[in-house]
């Protein structure tokens, strides 16, 4: 059974796209062990609590250091013997220190077609609203393996949403996360806790 770590900052609608995947018996080799949040008092928490998961929340505030702050999750994910660490929302950056200990154990989903609308800064409304701004036809969600620089490691699973005339960045965002996110984002767990993804430089190899 792989266990997880899910590590959020808001509502959760990802985490609960897992869970619902565990609850159906399609994510069959996985169970959520554990959930951290980067904020209190968010739904994500209360997601947590009706599946029966222990969950904390570490904030980045609280610690002097980057360092610190990796050293703390490392420790409350340690605790649950985590073997992935799933990013669902996290709006917190991650350090060398936890990059390093979860070297290939990391997987985040963002909200556009790496590499357009990706990287520092670009989070939440941010990616849909420059999507529509830049006027480019397509859109979608990409599931990635997290490396030190942000939306920067090697790509797992992508999926495309095109952009209609009168979307909005929050129609945008909706559709993108219904129809792409809650899907690839199991999908790669299910990927990873079978065996099948295979990292060859830049590249991920599905088995």
């Amino acid at each position: 059974m792989l266990r997880i770590g899910v590590l959020v900052s808001g509502g959760g609608t990802n985490l609960q796209a897992i869970l619902d995947k565990i609850d159906s018996g399609e994510l069959d080799k996985c169970s959520v062990v554990t959930v951290i949040s980067s904020k209190p008092d968010v739904y994500a928490l209360k997601r947590a609590e009706k599946h029966n998961i222990p969950s904390q929340v570490i904030s980045r505030k609280n610690f002097s250091s980057l360092d610190d702050f990796d050293a703390a999750l490392i420790d409350a994910l340690e605790k649950y013997d985590v073997e992935l660490v799933v990013l669902a929302g996290f709006l917190s950056l991650l350090g060398e220190r936890f990059n390093n200990h979860y070297k290939n154990r990391i997987i985040n989903v963002h909200p556009s077609l790496i590499p357009s609308f990706c990287g520092k800064g670009y989070y939440g409304l941010i990616p849909h609203k420059k999507a529509i701004e830049y006027g480019v036809k397509v859109t979608g969600a990409t599931v990635h393996f997290v490396e030190l620089e942000a939306d920067a490691g090697p790509i797992i699973l992508q999926k495309a949403v095109n952009i209609n005339d009168d979307d909005t960045p929050e129609s945008l965002q909706k559709r993108v996360m219904e129809e792409v996110e809650w899907k690839i984002l199991p999908e790669a767990i299910k990927l990873y806790s079978e065996g099948r993804l295979k990292i060859e430089g830049r590249r991920v190899k599905i088995l």
